[in-house]
């Protein structure tokens, strides 16, 4: 496979970071950032992921289109389905990449804090920290992991590093309900 790396003057200007193929230094939001500045937060199943290259010259590069069924929105409009454009992908055995950068996969299910969708790199606060998944531990409780598959036990650890391991990994249910308490501290509810 033939990887071509670019460092597009926008990339670097949004991402406001160094892009390489290995790795992306991102400060990680605090859960209050996450849920303040997404545009939309929704828990979904990823059902589409397509690839493709768009613009021209040197603004030619490759964009993947990532559609949800949506089992519900917690904040903006999400819809039925929601489509996600996010930088990279491969078409006809070309990659284009950003180190760290989320993945996504049919069936993937994941709760998502998008922001600025259609105009930013990556269109999740604080790029691969606003992609949440949702998994099954040893004993096939559903758990919300983080874009590291790492158990959220406590929502207030996100973004300060150390984590609460004695607590249990949060359900789903548990993290959406943080996300309604904010959401109503907050006054940022429909």
């Amino acid at each position: 496979m033939k990887i071509r790396h670019s460092f597009l003057l926008g990339v670097a200007a949004i991402v406001g970071a160094a892009i390489s193929a290995s790795a992306t230094t991102v400060v990680p939001p605090t859960f209050e950032q996450l849920v303040d500045q997404a545009q939309v937060i929704f828990h979904g199943t990823v059902s589409k992921v397509n690839s493709q290259w768009i613009g021209e010259g040197a603004e030619r590069r490759i964009v993947t289109y990532v559609t949800f069924n949506v089992k519900e929105s917690l904040k903006g409009s999400a819809g039925k389905s929601y489509t996600i454009r996010t930088f990279g992908g491969t078409v006809d055995g070309e990659t284009m990449m950003i180190g760290d950068a989320p993945t996504f996969d049919v069936g993937d299910d994941q709760i998502l804090f998008v922001e600025n969708n259609g105009s930013q790199v990556v269109p999740l606060v604080g790029l691969m920290h606003g992609q949440f998944r949702v998994r099954k531990d040893d004993s096939g409780r559903e758990m919300v992991t983080t874009n590291k598959n790492e158990p959220v036990r406590d929502v207030e650890q996100l973004g300060k590093g150390a984590a609460a391991e004695s607590a249990a990994p949060l359900t789903p249910a548990a993290f959406k309900s943080a996300i309604q308490t904010r959401l109503t501290a907050t006054h940022q509810l429909p």
